[in-house]
């Protein structure tokens, strides 16, 4: 066994045994080159959101670890994902985010496509005036379409194309929150947050799966929602987070909160849950709204946080909505200097990872155990093809 190898089957040993991710898979670039095929390509990976698209020919272009695609809600309404080049000599398409009207046409030679992906047109593409040749065939030339599915409003893609269907993929952590499968409205613009994390995007992941940091870290939450009320959620190859027996809802000035989800079970009144799914979209859920963190890694040491609140009803309370974002801009950012200060402790000679609370951090290592079996079997099967 190599020494790498070995590194990672001590991640993979029982929580109270094992080591975390050593220093390389946080500030090294080979490393971040490589879990971006294991981890991220090769997954159903978050991208974006449906409410990013909310109309028909909305499109809007994304570079996901270097990848430039196009989110697009078509004419028939469904949102789909294409590579944002032409089909010709690779030239971007889409430049800013814009309604597609007609086609979307290459600045460059004009070769045309519907918002369903299809190649419509070619202009003299067989000659001055010829708009046909034999050897284009426009059937087979359309935008190269990423798979794709939406779920809790989340654009989920498997770029290599080979991970199990997302249903299967996701059945863990559907069946979990069964109850919070019905309609999600999104607040508009003033329910957006976006932060800008000066660290690798799997610490802002290890650290939103567990509670242990409330005390210090969230003292205005810890204030109620105590690190005594919260239980950890380990689901190993899927998911793991968190859950509070507490939850307070947030009121306006006439003591009124947000509508609540239907049906729900009495142990939501007042519970919430916060699950990050692998490998990067973390979920939380309450009675009376949900949100979805769509975790974008920018490089090793860089990563964006796009955050979108959501509620049960299509029209709720302007002011309550934008205090309720406000609260939670306050949390997430409570997190930054801790996230960006592990970052620089990566970047310590020697330090073998740390190690792990078998009573608090189960949920960390969870996450830990799922990159180092998803980069071992990536290896595995390198080695098999050479």
């Amino acid at each position: 066994m190599t020494r790498t190898a070995d590194t990672l089957a001590n991640v993979r040993r029982p929580v109270a045994e094992a080591h975390g991710l050593p220093n390389a898979h946080y500030i090294d670039p080979a490393t971040y080159a490589e879990e971006r095929e294991a981890l991220l390509f090769g997954t159903w990976s978050g991208l974006a959101v449906a409410a990013d698209v909310p109309e028909a020919g909305d499109a809007k272009p994304i570079t996901f670890l270097g990848m430039p695609l196009l989110l697009i809600r078509g004419k028939d309404g469904a949102v789909r994902v294409f590579q944002n080049i032409c089909r010709h000599r690779g030239m971007i398409l889409v430049e800013e985010p814009r309604k597609i009207e007609g086609a979307i046409r290459c600045p460059y030679h004009s070769w045309c496509y519907g918002t369903d992906g299809r190649l419509v047109s070619t202009p003299h593409v067989g000659g001055p005036g010829r708009n046909v040749h034999d050897a284009i065939d426009r059937a087979t030339l359309g935008l190269v379409e990423v798979r794709s599915h939406v779920w809790r409003d989340v654009v989920w893609i498997n770029i290599s194309g080979d991970a199990p269907p997302f249903e299967e993929a996701m059945a863990p952590v559907m069946a979990r929150w069964a109850e919070f499968e019905q309609p999600l409205h999104h607040g508009g613009g003033d329910s957006v947050i976006t932060l800008e994390v000066a660290g690798n995007w799997k610490l802002a992941v290890e650290n939103y799966c567990e509670s242990y940091h409330l005390p210090w870290v969230h003292p205005g939450l810890n204030s109620y929602s105590r690190l005594e009320d919260h239980y950890n959620i380990e689901q190993p190859g899927a998911f793991s987070g968190q859950g509070t027996l507490v939850y307070r809802q947030v009121l306006n000035e006439n003591g009124d909160p947000f509508p609540d989800f239907d049906g729900l079970s009495e142990r939501w009144n007042t519970a919430a849950e916060y699950l990050a799914v692998y490998p990067n979209v973390l979920l939380g859920v309450h009675r009376d709204h949900a949100y979805a963190i769509i975790v974008v890694p920018e490089g090793p040491d860089r990563t964006v946080e796009n955050v979108h609140l959501y509620y049960a009803q299509p029209k709720t309370d302007s002011g309550l909505r934008q205090r309720n974002t406000q609260l939670w801009k306050t949390v997430f950012e409570e997190d930054i200097f801790v996230v960006e200060g592990m970052q620089r402790g990566r970047h310590a000679a020697g330090f073998d990872g740390g190690r792990f609370s078998p009573a608090m951090d189960g949920p960390t290592h969870c996450f830990h155990d799922w990159v180092a079996m998803r980069l071992m079997a990536h290896r595995g099967q390198a080695e098999a093809a050479e």
